[in-house]
């Protein structure tokens, strides 16, 4: 009997196999014809069956388990002509191809939300939101230029601290919790000191993934977030660009073919897409904006006499320069290979202040369409550094740097309603510091560091279930850490207009920012790994066993399709930060620890709601949130723990041709924490040793605050920002964009911080009006 049922296991595997072997797989990529830029979210169907699949942002779908022999695909998106394809499958067969769409004889400008349900069902998607630059430029512009961080701001969940030296929080983690990557390389500092733009251009962007939380292991070593920003690659049929200038910067782009995508869309090419980006700002504001500029900001009592200037001869002393260069080969299969590169530079120049940042990287990556296999691979080889220096009248100067290499391989396979995924990821990284705390203590920092992971994730859908479990196995080589984190998400299909999803894991990373509290603007953060010392747990002589910081996510959610076109999102979530690693604030002595250990938690709601047709695109979100953090001696809120967010977006489209758009946002914030000031003392330095007569040195006013650590709140936050576009078609392929902005139009005073020497308030930037011109070709 037992052999008989081993015989009847036998005959079971060999008739899968049969029913294996008379089935195929087709995958391969779907392409503009004019462009060659990738269709994303367009249908491809096998005619007759229910097979089928939505493109993916590179435009790459996969189709599996698809009877032998002749069979059809039916491509069809909103824009193009609909597409049949006949192809011949053998038994076992996987056959890449590429498939290119024509734009349709009718131009429909209705944004097509079909393909986006479709993924919405389809994957996970818990705390993940994916920004394209057409939602970029439906935000107002400031100075007619559309820039991300001008839109992250609108997000659920999402921070920004301010105009000048703004940083970003994301669901209670502070920016050194975010992992920044364009095209893979890491960025480390991904906004100028003008908060108004950040170091990407908006046209050169595919698609923005924003994981604000809950992410899964094919990211690691950050504690809270991911912003994971992929560039487009260059036109592959004809040279194109463009040119925009307005009073805040200039920008140039230039994308063209090195070797043609051929007529008939078949064959390989090569392509290049160059970018330039440059502000003035310090110079026309001196004219256009100087009543922006409040001289109360520089003449704090830090500075001599001779230092104190006037507004116009200040202006905002804000400059940039952003290049970024992409190289893209594609061959006949669909394989392709990138080979990009960048340079960010950025100064401030205060009176009696200096900043300067530089950041460089270069890269390459590819995904290989191998032959006869169901396996996609990808990897990744690139450099980033990150040089910054302060130099302070008051103070010493502070330098910071860090770069290093990231290298990583992965391979994904496709099933029926199934995405496996697994690779490895190894980053090495070197740190310098120079830094001067509050106390005139000088911490200086050198080092160098590896770090090693696996991960695993693979996504799978169960009638109305999807689920996506993943582990990421983190080494940290120089600290001989072993992080095991394991990650789950969910989603479960109610019906097809209400969706459940859930998402949790563990997170961890050894990067340390630095950050002096008695700075106004927060110009100078820099970056630190590997601490020597021995910790202890906040507020204890416990020793802790390792050095990481490490969280635990928790997340859940609801997604509704109210109506066709109006979707509402709800998120519950909890961020626990088990060990948060910061420098001593308390360090006043050479022999006190150079780092203070805290615990913390973020937790709260976010909600959305989006409605969008062919003349209409309105956004609302409005996140209740809390931020606590225990530093061993007082539990406290940190300075960007902001209780109430409310933030709404309207873009109206009119005209005959729709070539007129009017947009609209209004953000409301309740006040950041801050520490009150109990009173005064003359702090003197007795620099002349025990020989310094405190009866005649002039001792320096220095203040006594609060034993209440950000016990005080700073006034509500609220702006408006309007702007007017009009788009005129010059010729087939050249268009002039005319943009008239103003920023902050009801001129509120919004605070940035008060003085306490001088009793002053500080505002941030008043209303600023702007005209902005751009020739696209």
């Amino acid at each position: 009997m037992k052999n008989l049922h081993i015989l009847f296991i036998f005959f079971l595997l060999l008739q899968s196999m049969s029913v294996f072997a008379q089935t195929a797989t087709v995958r391969g990529n779907v392409f503009d014809s004019g462009s060659g830029e990738p269709v994303m979210f367009a249908s491809v169907e096998v005619d007759g069956t229910n097979l089928g699949a939505t493109t993916d942002m590179e435009g790459f779908f996969s189709i599996s388990n698809i009877p032998a022999g002749d069979q059809v695909l039916i491509l069809t998106f909103v824009g193009y002509e609909d597409l049949r394809k006949e192809i011949t499958l053998k038994s076992g067969d996987v056959q890449s191809i590429q498939l290119f769409m024509e734009s349709s004889s009718i131009q429909l400008k209705e944004i097509d939300v079909s393909g986006r349900k479709e993924q919405a069902r389809t994957e996970t998607q818990v705390s993940k939101v994916t920004i394209t630059p057409k939602q970029v430029k439906a935000m107002p512009t400031i100075g007619g230029q559309a820039d991300i961080a001008q839109y992250l701001p609108v997000l659920p969940g999402v921070i920004f601290s301010g105009d000048q030296g703004g940083q970003l929080y994301i669901r209670g983690g502070s920016p050194v919790q975010n992992m920044v990557l364009l095209d893979g390389m890491v960025i480390y500092n991904p906004f100028h000191s003008i908060g108004f733009y950040s170091v990407f251009e908006t046209d050169a962007i595919r698609t923005i993934d924003i994981y604000t939380g809950g992410f899964n292991a094919e990211y690691g070593g950050r504690a809270s977030a991911v912003l994971d920003i992929k560039t487009r690659e260059g036109n592959r049929k004809r040279l194109a660009g463009k040119l925009a200038a307005n009073p805040f910067v200039s920008s140039l782009l230039l994308e063209g073919p090195i070797s043609k995508l051929k007529e008939n869309g078949s064959g390989g090419s090569i392509s290049y897409l160059l970018t330039a980006k440059h502000s003035y700002i310090d110079q026309v504001s001196k004219s256009i904006y100087s009543y922006a500029v409040d001289t109360s900001l520089y003449n704090r009592g830090l500075l001599d006499e001779s230092l104190r200037v006037a507004p116009e001869e200040i202006g905002l002393p804000f400059s940039f320069t952003d290049l970024y260069g992409k190289v893209s080969i594609m061959t006949g299969n669909g394989t392709k290979f990138n080979f990009f590169g960048f340079n960010f530079k950025d100064r401030v120049r205060y009176p009696g202040v200096k900043v300067d940042w530089n950041a460089f990287g270069t890269g390459t990556d590819f995904t290989i369409v191998p032959s006869n296999s169901n396996a996609i691979v990808g990897g990744l080889i690139s450099f980033s550094d990150y040089e910054l220096t302060l130099d302070e009248q008051a103070s010493d100067p502070r330098r910071s740097r860090i770069n290093g290499f990231n290298f990583g391989l992965d391979f994904t396979y496709f099933g029926n309603n199934s995405e496996l995924k697994y690779g490895f990821q190894v980053r090495g990284m070197r740190t310098e510091l120079e830094f001067r705390n509050f106390s005139g203590l000088t911490l200086e920092h050198i080092k160098n560091t590896t770090e090693i992971a696996s991960f695993f994730k693979y996504r799978k859908s169960i009638n109305k279930l999807v689920i996506e479990p993943s582990l990421r196995l983190h080494y940290y080589a120089s600290l001989n850490e072993l992080s095991p984190e394991p990650r789950l998400s969910m989603k479960y299909n109610i019906n097809n207009r209400l969706r459940l999803k859930a998402a949790g894991g563990l997170f961890s990373q050894n990067l340390i920012a630095t950050v002096r509290e008695d700075d106004v603007v927060a110009l100078f953060v820099g970056f630190i790994t590997d601490p020597e010392e021995t910790f202890f747990r906040p507020g204890t002589d416990e020793k802790v066993n390792h050095k990481l910081q490490k969280a635990v996510h928790g997340i859940f959610g609801v997604e509704v399709d109210l109506t066709d076109k109006l979707e509402a999102n709800v998120e519950p979530y909890i961020k626990e930060f088990t060990q948060i690693v910061n420098l001593n604030r308390n360090k006043t002595l050479p022999q006190d620890p150079d780092y203070a250990t805290e615990r913390g938690s973020a937790y709260g709601i976010d909600f959305s709601l989006k409605y969008q047709n062919l003349k209409y695109y309105l956004w609302m979100a409005y996140s209740l949130a809390w931020v606590d953090r225990f530093d061993g001696f007082q539990d406290y809120n940190p300075i960007f723990d902001r209780r109430h967010n409310v933030n709404l977006l309207g873009t109206y489209s009119f005209g005959d041709d729709l070539n007129w758009e009017v947009s609209a946002r209004w953000n409301f914030g309740t006040g950041f924490p801050f520490t009150l000031t109990q009173g005064f003392y003359g702090k003197l330095d007795f620099d002349n040793g025990i020989t310094t007569d405190p009866l005649t040195e002039n001792p320096e006013l220095s203040q006594i605050l609060s034993a209440e650590r950000n016990g005080g709140r700073l006034p509500a936050y609220s702006r408006v920002d309007l702007s007017l576009k009009y788009t005129k078609k010059l010729e087939k392929s050249m268009e002039l964009e005319t943009t008239f902005s103003i920023t902050n139009v009801t001129n509120r005073d919004n605070i940035f911080f008060a003085d306490p020497k001088t009793q002053s308030r500080i505002n941030q930037l008043p209303i600023l009006p702007s005209l902005g011109v751009a020739v696209s070709f």
